[in-house]
């Protein structure tokens, strides 16, 4: 008799098995509906012609093709990706910064008050963030430029020009979700234990040292956890260069989600935004398998 079949001849067990799927069920129902179920729509779509009106046609490799032949989708990867890895860097580098000042001695209060104001933006909607930096970014009326002429620096086309509005996006982006990072470094930080910081000291060693030799290697599985979860949300920006931009001045804000958006329901082109959305998970789950296989290289546990 199998370990299964033992159990759920145990009314007990099978009690409990049962109760357990019961409360797995909301997510198992939800993981189908919403991963499984779009992901193989895509999959089948992507072989066809649809513009939603009129009835699907079959395209073959048709799509594919197209994919692959397609002048403006790789400098639309590259812009996405330019965006993605300069957001997460400076994520990465601020958030880990604030999250050891914030770790050093200071009043709880003090301490509760800034975490709470870094974390602020984070629950705040990415539309919602972005209408405001559109605002303070404005050439003629926002605040950035105005704060810039009192130094003397001529006003910014931050929103217009294709060498500023990349940097209006990281801008924008940076700020939105800083505020998660510190709280992940802050947590994991805390998980440290302090016997190691008290023998360096008695080493004489001192506070940068401390620093680059217990702090950051033992803070790097949490820098994996945000590089790889930061990377994939990064790819995938869409709110921010779509309400600032629309993707403008040409393709210099352009993403890859916005291109799919665009293809699928401005130029309803349902066959080949879906095969563009397949290369976009093919791409991101290759990402996140390099990246998982470089960190035994460079990620240490306790």
């Amino acid at each position: 008799m199998t370990a299964l079949a033992r159990t759920m001849s145990n009314p007990l067990r099978r009690a409990e098995v049962l109760t357990a799927y019961l409360f797995l069920s909301p997510t198992l129902i939800g993981f189908v509906v919403f991963i499984v179920g779009p992901v193989i729509a895509a999959v089948v779509l992507s072989t066809y012609n649809w513009n939603m009106i009129n009835p699907a046609e079959p395209a073959g490799l048709n799509n594919y093709k197209q994919l692959l032949s397609d002048p403006r989708l790789g400098s639309i990867y590259l812009t996405t990706f330019k965006i993605a890895v300069s957001t997460v860097l400076l994520k990465l580098f601020l958030g880990l910064i604030i999250a050891v000042l914030l770790d050093t001695k200071i009043h709880n209060w003090l301490r509760t008050f800034f975490r709470l104001s870094f974390f602020f933006p984070f629950v705040v909607s990415a539309t919602a963030v972005a209408l405001i930096w559109s605002f303070l970014l404005n050439k003629d009326l926002g605040m950035v430029n105005w704060f810039l002429g009192l130094v003397g620096i001529q006003r910014i086309p931050w929103l217009n020009s294709s060498t500023w509005s990349p940097l209006a996006i990281i801008i924008t982006d940076v700020w939105k979700d800083l505020g998660f990072y510190v709280v992940v470094f802050v947590g994991g930080l805390q998980t440290i234990s302090g016997d190691l910081y008290e023998a360096a000291e008695v080493d004489g060693s001192n506070r940068f040292q401390r620093f680059l030799y217990i702090t950051l290697p033992l803070l790097t599985p949490t820098i994996l956890f945000l590089s790889v979860i930061g990377l994939i949300n990064a790819v995938q920006i869409f709110a921010q260069p779509w309400v600032l931009t629309m993707g403008g001045p040409g393709d210099a804000t352009r993403t890859v989600v916005m291109y799919i958006f665009e293809q699928g329901f401005r130029f309803f082109n349902m066959g080949y935004a879906s095969t563009v959305a397949l290369s976009l998970f093919v791409v991101l789950f290759g990402l996140t398998i390099l990246q998982f296989a470089f960190s035994r290289r460079w990620v240490f546990y306790q």
